[in-house]
């Protein structure tokens, strides 16, 4: 799975990057005020339909259908198959794209209730701007599901380069030419339709003469019944921590520049969150799905083990240095333009509890591949919906008395309140086990973690106090820090006996990355 895996994380890595200079774009031209309140809630629409569609949430519900369908029916028949979810997915997606502006007063009035009459009707006209991104979100994602299902990652990785890519460029434009806030935002929402565009077509160009996918036609069928019964809790349960901000943007609509706050901070945390988790989900379930149909036990223990290794021991020391870095770092990527000091505090404040969340949503996404693999949609869904639940009695409690922190702290409860309800789960109905090797590692990978994100907390106060923050000096002393932290987390699995990196460079050296 190394392979794989990395070529995943990399098309990952690099598209978050891009997504980085987009929101430190968003932040310069709209800074936190109502104006970037009423954009950044209509964006959230468009992230929670990537979610529910792709970065694997659809991956999860297609894959071990159409692998199924493949082995048992043969290839004409698993491609039929597919012709008829693309077809019907996007005809539903034009259909909805349709109804959605029609409702929309209606949809931000429901998802953002503290919201001033202006503001909400600045979220309306943006949020009816990019609904475009429907239409083209649909077929994009059943390609990508069907080009991770035979193996072909790299394509699938690489592809939402695109989309940032597109944005950015735009944004470029927009920051010389010195667009005040309110056109701004008209004009970056009008791109994301756009982007969405330019993502599909680089994989329609890139895939074609892959015949997995006709012929092309609707369908209603049982047979599709059955996979959208199967998909959609599936692609529910995938969207989870995209839910879970959702949901506390709701309560934090009553306070200014919360909601801001709010999807800044996230955007931090989506940085190791997509790299594990959607890496894990788009790898482990094809491969999950191929042990479980083999009913090769050995295998199949491996491939959950590996996963859970892997999840730990990346996401864990991510959430502690977040935490310890959370407001030099907020302040270097996001203090510049119409985002002022304030707008520093109050992101780093809900990043730091937020990146709590971070570990749980990890263990999520490896764990929730071993009831996809076997066509279980529902108990992960139960899992996220009990994680909402948990997130909107809890916010409502704190909001009053510690705001945007009360609100991070309530997602970071729903979001282990489903993670937990998922392992109990996998305990009882399939006896979820891993190897004695990640036995052995587990514990150790969480000590070193938990050394470096000590060192680390203790390190910064002495590091940054005398450096200008708007000066290349930070700039220079949060990249050391990182990179010390690295380097010690490395120092310390390497000390425990838990990674021996010759014998990697020799694992990764095998697989031809």
């Amino acid at each position: 799975m190394i392979r794989p895996f990395l070529t995943v994380s990399m098309g990952t890595l690099a598209s978050r990057l891009l997504g980085f200079a987009r929101d430190a774009m968003v932040a310069a031209l709209l800074g936190a005020g109502p104006v970037a309140d009423a954009f950044l809630l209509a964006f959230q629409l468009v992230n929670v339909v990537r979610r529910l569609l792709t970065e694997g949430a659809l991956n999860n519900a297609l894959v071990p259908i159409w692998l199924a369908a493949k082995e048992t029916k043969g290839t004409n028949a698993a491609s039929a198959f597919a012709g008829r979810v693309l077809g019907t997915i996007s005809m539903a997606l034009i259909a909805a794209t349709l109804a959605a502006g029609l409702l929309m007063p209606l949809i931000i009035a429901a998802l953002a209730p503290g919201f001033a009459t202006t503001t909400l009707q600045l979220a309306v006209n943006d949020a009816r701007l990019m609904l475009p991104y429907l239409a083209f979100a649909g077929p994009a994602t059943v390609t990508m599901a069907l080009l991770n299902a035979q193996g072909r990652f790299a394509l699938t990785a690489f592809a939402p380069l695109f989309f940032n890519g597109t944005l950015i460029a735009v944004m470029v434009v927009l920051l010389f030419r010195r667009w005040d806030e309110f056109h701004a935002g008209f004009g970056i929402a009008a791109t994301v339709g756009v982007a969405g565009l330019m993502q599909l077509l680089i994989l329609i160009l890139r895939s074609r003469g892959s015949h997995f996918a006709t012929p092309l036609r609707v369908a209603f069928d049982s047979e599709m019944r059955g996979f959208v019964a199967r998909a959609v809790p599936g692609m529910v349960a995938g969207a989870g921590p995209q839910l879970l901000i959702v949901v506390g943007a709701i309560v934090a609509s009553s306070s200014s520049s919360a909601v801001s706050w709010l999807y800044f901070a996230n955007r931090l945390i989506e940085l190791p969150l997509g790299i594990v988790g959607v890496a894990v989900g788009a790898v482990l379930v094809p491969e999950l799905a191929r042990t479980v149909h083999a009913d090769d036990q050995s295998a199949t223990i491996h491939a959950q083990s590996r996963g859970l290794e892997l999840a730990t021991g990346l996401a864990l020391p991510a959430a502690l240095g977040l935490i310890a870095l959370s407001e030099p770092v907020v302040r270097l990527l996001f203090q510049h333009g119409a985002f002022v000091a304030s707008d520093t505090t109050g992101t780093a404040q809900a990043l730091a509890w937020l990146a709590l969340a971070l570990p749980a949503q990890v263990l999520t996404k490896a764990t929730s591949p071993a009831f996809f693999a076997r066509g279980d949609t529902v108990t992960p869904l139960w899992a996220t919906l009990k994680g909402l639940a948990v997130t909107i009695v809890v916010a409502v409690m704190l909001d009053r008395s510690f705001g945007i922190r009360g609100i991070s702290v309530a997602i970071a409860l729903g979001a282990w309140s489903g993670a937990l309800s998922l392992i109990r789960r996998s305990l009882t109905t399939f006896g979820f086990s891993i190897d004695a090797a990640a036995r052995h590692r587990l514990p150790r990978i969480v000590a070193a973690a938990l050394a470096m994100g000590g060192l680390l907390w203790l390190a910064v106060p002495f590091v940054l106090s005398s450096a200008d923050p708007s000066g290349p000096l930070h700039l220079l002393l949060v990249a050391a820090l990182i990179a010390g932290g690295i380097a010690l987390y490395g120092l310390f699995l390497s000390l425990l006996g838990v990674i021996d990196w010759n014998e990697a460079i020799r694992a990764v050296r095998r697989t031809g990355v």
